[in-house]
């Protein structure tokens, strides 16, 4: 039996079990297929707050570990593939194993969708990128490829024209997604130029350089050519990692795990944060911020629970 299990280790799972195990609950934080989320995959991260010469994402995500083990966190690898919502103490199977726990605090993120062509897995994190936001700045004066059609695509197409000289917007239909705003917008934007009916089959680099260019297709016609860019921002969207909780806690149309603004879901004692609830903003510190809030209302949830008995 836990007081507190945190699902994911990533900013919104570590900020939690860091407040969680302060506040002397003994957290047990199972880590799912990827310790560290999505900064796992980045490479420099210089918009964290704190670190004024940047930090390497795996690194800040091991000191976040430290940091939560300090003060009596327990960090597990593993993934939990059952949860058991409609009883409580709700329970867990981790690897087999089943447990207890008095509050259960979701963190396990979103995960990017991916093209699945070659050099896409290679060269992630030295040209393939996708948060334009985080990876942005390093692209200062150069040429990148935004793969996409939606808000997201042309938003972060957009927040390159910021430093890159010249930014490509590789579509596979004939016009975009996006909202009208947007795309008035993107048209007026001297810096950005849009390839239509074209899919990218192929991310070609050198180890030393990490992305040179990438190989398109048209769709219509099947002709092939090179592109020569510096990056590929992948902007195709998310698919929050929610699918173990669905029929059991409320989720949008897109799969999003829906919660008030304090991060209480519609189950008693279930918190939700970071990227599995947050379609909007995705970054590690607002992550971080709402793994903060759902740690301190667990905490509160679990006082009212030796009060009285746990409300049906």
């Amino acid at each position: 039996m836990r007081d507190v299990a945190i699902l994911g280790a990533g900013p919104a799972g570590l900020t939690a079990a860091i407040y969680a195990a302060r506040a002397n609950l003994a957290p047990v934080v199972m880590t799912g297929p990827l310790f560290g989320g999505q900064l796992a995959l980045t490479t420099e991260v210089e918009n964290f707050p704190g670190f004024p010469d940047g930090i390497l994402g795996p690194e800040l995500m091991e000191l976040m570990k430290r940091q939560a083990e300090r003060f009596g966190a327990e960090v597990r690898i593993g993934e939990v593939t059952e949860v058991a919502l409609s009883r409580y103490p709700f329970r867990l199977t981790l690897s087999g194993e089943l447990l207890e726990t008095k509050a259960l605090i979701v963190a396990t993120g979103a995960s990017p969708r991916l093209l699945g062509v070659p050099g896409e897995g290679e060269f992630f994190g030295r040209g393939v990128s996708t948060c334009a936001t985080c990876d942005g700045f390093f692209y200062r004066g150069k040429t990148v490829m935004v793969v996409g059609g939606g808000d997201s695509a042309v938003e972060e197409g957009a927040f390159l024209t910021r430093y890159a000289s010249k930014v490509y917007l590789v579509h596979r239909r004939d016009r975009l997604r996006a909202s009208q705003i947007l795309q008035d917008r993107a048209m007026k934007n001297e810096k950005m130029s849009f390839i239509w009916d074209t899919v990218v089959e192929e991310i070609n680099g050198e180890d030393e350089k990490g992305v040179t260019a990438a190989r398109l297709r048209n769709v219509k016609t099947g002709a092939e050519q090179p592109l020569p860019v510096d990056g590929v921002f992948i902007a195709i969207g998310h698919v929050p990692n929610t699918k173990l909780f669905e029929g059991q806690l409320k989720l949008d149309e897109q799969g999003y795990i829906v919660t008030d603004t304090r991060m209480h879901t519609n189950v008693k004692g279930v918190f939700a944060c970071g990227d599995c609830q947050d379609y909007i903003f995705r970054q590690a510190v607002t992550a971080a911020g709402t793994g903060c809030m759902a740690a301190i209302e667990a905490e509160k949830f679990l006082a009212e629970v030796e009060e009285r008995a746990y409300p049906a």
